[in-house]
């Protein structure tokens, strides 16, 4: 597709834009990326405090590399979309001024936000080759299914970033939305620990677990560095359709849109 073509045929200007995104993310900050992980790593002090010894989450082994992975994931997808619906509305008067492929914009929000999840996974494979010797042979393929992961990211990125510049009422939503999702998606608590009064609705744990986008690639994610086994072969394709089908469906919306970005800014 043209749409995800041009980030190769406009390499350049992508790399400039992803330099503007990223110095301006941290201008005047002595540590730089390195600040992006002191709030993951706060989220995880409290609520290993609050789930680990409140909750009991610590019946979960190893919860601290589980809840880390979980996070990693959740809060590279939280602040993608909440950046990418923002992105070209924030760009509008580039936008007006100069024709270019508009879709590079989002693309270089996202991998602003990238950099951190990368900088996260690779931590994990350390802290997973280092507490979990049983999971040394599975680690690895967290690297490939953490790229699907950005993709399926990269896709709705694109989404929301060209439905908010018709109805801008999309950020708010998806600022709304992220909170109750977040407490529904399986980061702090796993679906084989629910109580038994939980588990007897079926229907409503098939809807949580696969209705949810998200449940099922942090599943395959995680399991990689934390299981000590393969992930399950029904998390990870879900993964790859999911991906590829967000992939497909913002690069369509886009194609339908790009015409009108420019008067709707």
């Amino acid at each position: 597709m043209t749409v995800y073509a041009d980030l190769l045929r406009y390499r350049e200007l992508f790399a400039n834009l992803f330099r503007r995104d990223f110095q301006a993310k941290y201008k005047g900050s002595l540590l730089g990326v390195f600040w992006s992980l002191l709030n993951p790593l706060v989220l995880l002090g409290v609520y290993l405090v609050v789930f680990g010894l409140l909750w009991k989450g610590g019946t979960i082994r190893h919860y601290p590399l589980y809840l880390l992975a979980g996070l990693a994931c959740w809060l590279f997808f939280a602040t993608s979309l909440q950046a990418s619906s923002r992105s070209l509305v924030d760009s509008a008067e580039l936008i007006k001024k100069v024709r270019f492929p508009r879709q590079l914009v989002a693309f270089s929000t996202i991998a602003t936000q990238a950099v951190t999840f990368a900088v996260m996974v690779a931590i994990l494979v350390v802290l997973s080759l280092v507490f979990i010797p049983e999971a040394r042979s599975t680690v690895w393929l967290a690297l490939p299914l953490a790229v699907l992961f950005v993709g399926l990211v990269a896709g709705l990125g694109l989404l929301v970033a060209c439905l908010n510049v018709l109805y801008r009422d999309v950020e708010h939503l998806i600022a709304a939305a992220l909170l109750p999702w977040f407490f529904l998606t399986p980061i702090l608590w796993r679906f084989a620990q629910l109580p038994a009064r939980v588990q007897r609705h079926h229907a409503l744990l098939d809807l949580l677990r696969w209705g949810n986008p998200l449940a099922p690639p942090i599943y395959a994610v995680r399991d990689a560095l934390w299981l000590g086994g393969a992930p399950r072969i029904a998390d990870v394709l879900y993964l790859v359709v999911a991906a590829a089908l967000a992939l497909v469906f913002g690069a369509w919306v886009f194609s339908r849109v790009d015409d009108r970005i420019a008067v709707e800014l």
